[in-house]
């Protein structure tokens, strides 16, 4: 390959920070996947990514300077340009926006100057959705050094974020805080959060932990498949493809075979496989294990969004734990069986949750979308077949092998099987993560949170997330279910309940969300990268009360550059950019005209 170098030198401590990355002696044809550690490496360390330091990462992995960089400035945690080594990062997305981001963001102006600005070593920036919804506002903070420091902080204020810049932990909410139902009878995936120590794999196994996995390995790949077939269960990220279809296609294909957890969950108003992780990490990890024994998989990847240290920090520890006590490696608990799990953490880009974009961010290319066919069954993770579930799809899975398919299907509804993980936010009374059977509705959902908070007068509730709809008064006892949902108009998505009181100014609520798609779009197809910008432009037009024309001409123009991303973009991002949009315009006077 025909490298092209620059002239930049790499200082002592970026070459220190590159050759700080273990990366195993076998790697040769997969020495690129190393490039995100790398990245993230120097980011920790240096606090941006030099000239220098990227020929010299180049040179170890064989990778053109050139397409290194364009990976670096595709992440929106990575500075490609000399920035203060403390960096806070401050949500002002939907949840936050609701709950005194804009108050936040003004405090700090005052106290350390315009966003992007130095002060003391320091400086903050406005980011999207921290998946701290249920303790908004929030904030990531990141110190670089030697001694690297990393905080998300909750109900952030600007006192924590000053004390965070500075290298000192502050302390946060419980993690039962985060979740209201704790100690209730009847719940599965949340039973252990807040009730063992995560970090011991001991309480783990005092709780049922490895005991599916002992089972699977008892009945063989054959019936845990048919096991999941049964259950009907359903991909619960967004997209709810048959879990038993996807398994049953790869077993007849090629080897080698790899499995990845997408743990990327960046959806704005979505928090649950952030409490899966840092409640119940041994769970994350039996339940990959399970899943690779039944398909044929030998390796595993857990990709993480890096606004998760927490999580991170968790998983890492497990892992470790689990190849020393054997649950991971070479021959697990003496069955033969070999998997083994390496974490890859993300960098701050939406798109990566997108199954295909992930694997490319894996492989140390820009995470952008692929075409499909073929699917990751058939050409996944470096060409080969590869089965990808998010968290809490897998955390179903030791559930199915140890009751049976038949008794998880019997749960929800004949579409919609099981208990299902719902994240409220916003104006409600208890915010956290909710476990209910499927075809729970809205209102009982509500209900069960303690009603409308805030001023406790419901505006609408956005479902789904920004890619989700937004939902009125009228619509409360929609049942939440793939199909109770799909009929009223709207979609479970990453399963976000949040919603607004009558104090809100839906209009502000509207443009953020077009921001955030804006920001998002990978800008790999047209109709995605002009749309998003477009309909944003649409949407302050007619915000300022300045339409071009008319307004009922803006919101047909609107319609179109809608439809035109929906018909045309190569991927989920594109095709659902103007869903919560569009349908707060057809269901809420938003933009009412009152000439």
């Amino acid at each position: 390959m025909d490298l092209h170098f620059t002239d930049a030198e790499v200082t002592a401590d970026e070459k220190a920070a590159v050759d700080g990355v273990s990366i195993p002696a076998n790697a040769n044809g997969t020495r690129r996947s190393y490039l995100l550690p790398i990245l993230h490496a120097l980011q920790n360390h240096i606090g941006w990514i030099s000239p220098g330091a990227l020929n010299y990462a180049s040179r170890a992995l064989d990778v053109p300077p050139a397409e290194a960089f364009g990976v670096a400035d595709f992440y929106g945690l990575f500075s490609t340009r000399p920035q203060p080594p403390a960096v806070a990062h401050i949500c002002d997305d939907i949840a936050c926006k609701a709950k005194g981001a804009e108050k936040l963001c003004s405090e700090l102006e005052k106290s350390h100057g315009p966003e992007g600005s130095s002060k003391d070593g320091e400086t903050w920036r406005r980011s999207p959705c921290l998946g701290l919804c249920e303790h908004a506002p929030a904030a990531l903070v990141h110190s670089a050094g030697k001694q690297h420091f990393e905080q998300s902080l909750a109900s952030a204020k600007t006192e924590s974020i000053r004390t965070a810049l500075q290298g000192t932990a502050v302390p946060q909410p419980a993690l039962a805080a985060s979740v209201p139902q704790l100690g209730q009878p009847g719940l599965k995936l949340l039973r252990r959060i807040a009730q063992i120590n995560p970090e011991s794999l001991d309480d783990y196994r005092a709780t049922g932990g490895f005991v599916a996995l002992r089972r699977a390995f008892a009945i063989g790949p054959g019936a845990v498949v048919r096991e999941v077939v049964e259950s009907k269960l359903v991909g619960r990220g967004g997209a709810a493809f048959p879990c038993g279809q996807k398994w049953t296609s790869i077993l007849t294909a090629a080897r080698p075979r790899y499995l990845v957890c997408n743990a990327d969950e960046s959806e704005p108003g979505t928090f649950k496989d952030r409490v899966l992780m840092e409640g119940d990490p041994y769970a994350v990890i039996e339940s990959m294990i399970i899943a690779a024994f039944a398909t044929g998989c030998e390796q595993g990847y857990l990709y993480i969004r890096g606004e998760y240290p927490l999580a991170r920090r968790r998983l890492e520890h497990a892992i470790r734990e689990c190849r020393i006590r054997s649950f991971l490696g070479d021959n697990i608990l003496g069955h033969g069986v070999r998997f083994d799990i390496e974490l890859r953490v993300g960098a701050g880009a939406y798109i990566c949750g997108e199954e295909t974009a992930m694997l490319n961010s894996i492989e140390g290319h820009r995470g952008e979308p692929r075409n499909k066919p073929p699917f990751p069954t058939q050409v996944g993770l470096f060409g080969q077949p590869t089965i990808i579930q998010n968290v809490e799809t897998l955390l179903n899975v030791p559930y199915i092998i140890m009751e049976g398919g038949k008794a998880f299907a019997a749960v929800g509804t004949e579409r919609s099987t099981g208990t299902k993980l719902f994240c409220l936010s916003g104006h409600v009374a208890k915010p956290g993560v909710y476990e209910v059977p499927f075809g729970t509705t809205l209102r009982q959902l509500l209900n069960l949170a303690g009603g409308v908070g805030g001023s406790g007068k419901l505006q609408a509730v956005l479902i789904g997330g920004a890619a989700g709809a937004f939902l009125g008064s009228k619509d409360l006892d929609t049942p939440l279910t793939f199909e109770g949902t799909r009929a009223a108009g709207a979609t479970l998505g990453s399963a976000v309940v949040m919603p607004f009181d009558d104090t809100v100014d839906l209009r502000q609520i509207l443009l953020r969300i077009a921001s955030f798609f804006r920001d998002e779009s990978c800008g790999q197809c047209v109709p995605c990268r002009v749309g998003t910008v477009r309909q944003e432009e649409i949407l302050h037009r007619l915000a300022a009360g300045k339409p071009l024309g008319s307004r009922p001409n803006e919101l047909v123009l609107l319609k179109e550059v809608g439809q035109a991303m929906r018909d045309a973009s190569i991927c989920g991002l594109g095709q659902t950019a103007s869903s919560a949009i569009e349908s707060a315009l057809a269901r809420l006077p938003v933009f009412e005209d009152k000439r």
